[in-house]
């Protein structure tokens, strides 16, 4: 195998996690965006 194999693999593997990053810290906000929304509205 050539080195362009490992580095297209390394690209690979480091874009999926910056998405998998994105995607998780997104879902969070949203769910603690409306656990504020639920407390505002008991008040």
């Amino acid at each position: 195998m050539t080195h362009a194999t490992f580095v297209t693999a390394a690209f690979a593997v480091t874009a999926v996690g910056c998405l998998w990053l994105t995607v998780s810290s997104w879902a969070a906000m949203r769910r603690s965006e409306s656990l504020a929304d639920d407390l505002r509205s008991r008040k």
